[in-house]
């Protein structure tokens, strides 16, 4: 069965957490959620352009859901701890949708010496995450949704090469990061059903769409207007995402995309396909582990 906007059912009493939300696929996802009647954080680095994105979804909202900025720099893990320790003053946090990323920018590092894309497409929302549980399982039925790629698809996890001395492909470690954000989700949810929490975990892709991360991608304007014509722009790519947040019937451990085109394209979202490496319970702890060494944080869940 596949999923469409229609179905995106009422959101009002519940408060969602939006990463990379000023812009984009993200932008769309806090508008929609904002429009069903949810409060909605925005976290995002930029107050300038999340204030933008505020206004914007004001003028047009809906159901009168609130929203606000919370300031989030996911490559400084500093920023990423005040962050948390401000979301956890909200009386609730229903949904944490952590779609924030940076896609095959020029080399550079962040969190504890590690290539950009890894800090913080995967350590930056691990940490955030894992601040934010005691939160998210006070109230039954919490989400955490992580936003992969198809990208995922081509990539492993190269612990020998986290800070990239080895060598630097773009593309390489983007994929890296995807298939991180997915065995991320699929390790959290474990871990949370082990101990027996009603707060879930699931993942997500937008499959190709025109956003702003494509701006560090050669011949971009082009490539992104044909995009936006033939494949998905930022409502469509949302989609996958606000059903993984919102669809009753959703389950700890999915994984959902675009419904159309090899999970490409669509204007409706179903279950979206892993592969074998995303569902590699080893791979998976050992992730989770290096990921605690290298924020310095612990999610305090055992092995599932």
């Amino acid at each position: 069965m596949s999923f469409t906007p229609a179905e995106i059912p009422l959101q009002s009493g519940k408060t969602a957490i939006v990463t990379g939300s000023n812009t984009g696929i993200g932008f769309a996802i806090a508008e929609t959620l904002a429009a069903k009647g949810a409060r909605v954080l925005l976290a995002c680095r930029d107050g300038d352009k999340a204030a933008e994105a505020i206004r914007k979804i004001e003028g047009g909202k809906e159901q009168g859901g609130e929203v606000e900025y919370l300031h989030l720099d996911l490559a400084n893990i500093a920023s990423v701890r005040e962050a948390a320790e401000a979301a956890m003053k909200e009386k609730r946090i229903d949904l944490l949708i952590n779609n924030a990323g940076v896609m095959m920018p020029p080399f550079s590092t962040a969190t504890a010496g590690c290539e950009l894309q890894f800090a913080v497409n995967h350590l930056g929302h691990f940490a955030f995450t894992s601040l934010l549980l005691d939160k998210l399982e006070e109230h039954n039925g919490a989400r955490v949704v992580m936003q992969s790629s198809l990208a995922h698809r081509r990539a492993d996890i190269d612990f020998d090469n986290l800070d990239g001395s080895k060598g630097y492909d773009k593309s390489e470690f983007y994929s890296q990061s995807k298939l991180a954000n997915l065995l991320f989700a699929n390790e959290l949810n474990r871990r949370l059903r082990a101990k027996g929490s009603e707060t879930i975990a699931l993942a997500c892709h937008p499959g190709i769409a025109a956003t702003e991360l494509m701006r560090h991608i050669k011949g971009e304007k082009i490539f992104s207007s044909i995009v936006g014509t033939v494949l998905n722009d930022s409502d469509q790519g949302a989609l996958p995402a606000l059903q993984a947040a919102t669809d009753p019937a959703a389950q700890g451990g999915d994984y959902y995309g675009p419904y159309g085109l090899m999970e490409v394209r669509g204007s409706a979202s179903g279950r979206g396909v892993q592969t074998k490496r995303a569902r590699d319970k080893e791979l998976a702890k050992r992730l989770w582990d290096k990921s605690i060494e290298l924020t310095g944080v612990d999610p305090g869940l055992p092995p599932a």
